[in-house]
């Protein structure tokens, strides 16, 4: 398929983060992109306003007329949309050229030099840093998150080189065409797609096997490549360890050099592997050591990625993505690496039901670090319910006194009755559309 010749792109499921992008992409250059989701966002929004046309009603008597012109159009859809859709039946039953985002996204990218961040944890924000490391040298990059330093999930530059964040969910990784790859993590997840982990496990053997040139893997993971790790006798290491305010400072040994004393802003030592991750794979392309250092100094993180949403004396507000138990053990690690004498209060909106059955003892287990947890329902995104599957069933398991079931319209009362000094939201879902709000009533009790 021959994108050139492409006029008009319509989005079934467009305010998807990884759908977003691509839309962002094809508009940028000239395309004219319309489509639709199930509901307003802030991405959607942000769409909205660089003028591409949205709806969120599905129905065909919404599809602009100029898309309805089958020669001109490529259809672009999420795995996520369910089979009755009418828009995307339509579409099917009139022979458009219909392709999943994965499968765009693999067109899009490969004749470029593709560098490619895989892994069931880490991969949106090793990809920001990397699309931020790659920025001086013009890369276009695709990412799964908002990056603070540029308000965006895609960072625009030209099309010789791509960073792009390579998805499992579905397969959909398999779809690119990498030169040199990173696997951050290869944890079960998505066992509704797989079944089980052995099997998610080939999917990411067979990932690498896609890679051209060179394949870096996180210390530990199973996959014959260039290793990196955090004080561990890997090919890319990070030592000398230390936090000076606020920030990491740390040293790198790598296959052929030294670098020292680089900064990094982001807590946790799961981030620090994400930078060295990074690091790594932009030394492999070629960058000059010296100018990562500069760029991982500059480095400002991703929406909904321990996201500081205020921070004071009084309160900390933190927002985060985790939706997975080593997720969640991360983010407890990190805060009470920060704030070690501070009680840490968790709001979480477990995502998916087939998740939860998954993996219940052990976000029972994560959950249960906190000194206290609010608990909101399941977040169904792509799932009917499963029977028994519930949040009070997870509630049930967690070994903790204070702990508590509360719905969206009482979550902020709730919240405003805690003592903890730290509050950080979890989850996948749209708990992330809560977080002004939890916001704004914070600081209207500890700040105005």
């Amino acid at each position: 398929m021959n994108l050139k010749t492409i006029h008009n792109v319509y989005f079934i499921g467009i305010g998807g983060i990884g759908m977003s992008a691509i839309a962002r992409y094809f508009s940028m250059n000239g395309k004219k992109v319309a489509g639709y989701d199930k509901t307003p966002s802030p991405i959607t929004k942000s769409l909205e306003g660089i003028g591409i046309e949205i709806h969120f009603e599905d129905t065909v008597k919404n599809i602009p007329l100029s898309f309805l012109e089958k020669e001109k159009t490529l259809v672009v859809y999420t795995p996520a949309v369910p089979k009755e859709h009418q828009e995307l039946n339509y579409f099917r039953n009139n022979d458009f050229v219909i392709l999943k985002r994965a499968e765009v996204l693999g067109e899009i990218t490969r004749n470029t030099f593709c560098l490619a961040v895989a892994g069931t944890h880490g991969k949106t924000t090793t990809s920001s840093i990397l699309g931020h490391i790659m920025q001086p040298k013009k890369a276009t990059s695709f990412l799964g998150g908002i990056a603070e330093n540029y308000n965006s999930n895609l960072i625009l530059g030209e099309d010789k080189v791509s960073v792009v964040e390579a998805d499992e969910f579905d397969r959909s990784f398999l779809k690119l065409s990498p030169n040199i790859a990173c696997v951050t993590s290869m944890d079960a997840d998505h066992l509704d797609i797989y079944g089980e982990s052995e099997v998610l496990q080939q999917s990411f053997r067979d990932f690498a096997n896609e890679v051209s040139d060179t394949l870096i893997v996180a210390y530990g993971v199973s996959l014959n490549g260039l290793t990196y790790g955090v004080d561990e006798a890997a090919d890319y290491k990070a030592y000398n360890i230390r936090i000076d305010a606020g920030k990491y400072v740390f040293d790198v040994q790598t296959p052929t050099s030294e670098i020292k004393n680089i900064e990094f802003h982001l807590p946790g030592n799961h981030n620090m592997m994400n930078a060295l991750a990074a690091l790594a794979m932009a030394d492999v392309y070629g960058v000059e050591l010296s100018e990562v250092k500069e760029q991982l100094k500059t480095f400002r993180g991703v929406q909904r990625r321990f996201s500081y949403k205020i921070k004071t004396n009084n309160v900390v507000l933190i927002d985060d993505y985790a939706h997975h138990p080593t997720e969640i053990n991360a983010v407890e690690y990190s805060i009470r690496e920060m704030y070690p004498k501070d009680k840490v209060l968790a709001v979480f909106q477990p995502h998916l039901f087939s998740r939860t059955n998954d993996f219940v003892e052990d976000f029972a287990k994560a959950l249960s670090k906190f000194d206290e947890v609010l608990l909101l329902d399941i977040y169904p995104a792509r799932e009917l319910p499963m029977e028994g599957v519930t949040s009070s069933w997870l509630l049930s398991k967690m070994n903790l006194e204070a702990k508590k079931l509360v719905s969206k319209e009482n979550l902020s009362a709730e919240i405003l009755k805690s003592e903890s000094k730290i509050i950080t939201m979890l989850g996948a879902g749209d708990i992330g559309l809560l977080v002004d709000e939890v916001k704004e009533v914070l600081e209207k009790k500890y700040i105005n």
